[in-house]
């Protein structure tokens, strides 16, 4: 079973920029697409970006497109969440995800969740 480590939050004023990273460990991590998910108070957890298993490919929410870049580095077993031009509404909490297989899906079934680290932006 993988295990998923994230780190890199904390308290940033808006227009700011933080970048998350997630290290995972427990299987072939370069086999694996990766993905981030938020949650803020009282809503949903939602996607947010995500990374086939190769890097050859990214996805992301349309209210991060242009602001936020996940990347991957195999050789140390992490995906990383580049957040530029930071907004109040981006404040959550931010959860590491493992998917099943190599390619992203919508489905979220199978996939491993990180224990998420708190992102909050101020204005």
């Amino acid at each position: 079973q993988v295990q998923l480590v994230e780190s890199g939050g904390g308290l940033v004023q808006a227009g700011g920029s933080l970048r998350l990273s997630c290290t995972a460990s427990g299987r072939t991590f370069s086999r694996y697409a990766m993905g981030w998910f938020r949650q803020a108070p009282g809503k949903e957890r939602e996607f947010v970006a995500a990374i086939r298993f190769n890097g050859a490919r990214t996805y992301y929410t349309d209210s991060v497109k242009g602001r936020f870049t996940i990347s991957r580095d195999n050789a140390k077993n992490t995906v990383y969440l580049q957040m530029n031009s930071l907004k109040p509404e981006d404040t959550a909490v931010y959860y590491c995800a493992a998917y099943p297989g190599p390619y992203y899906s919508d489905s979220t079934e199978g996939v491993v969740w990180g224990q998420g680290t708190q992102v909050t932006v101020s204005s």
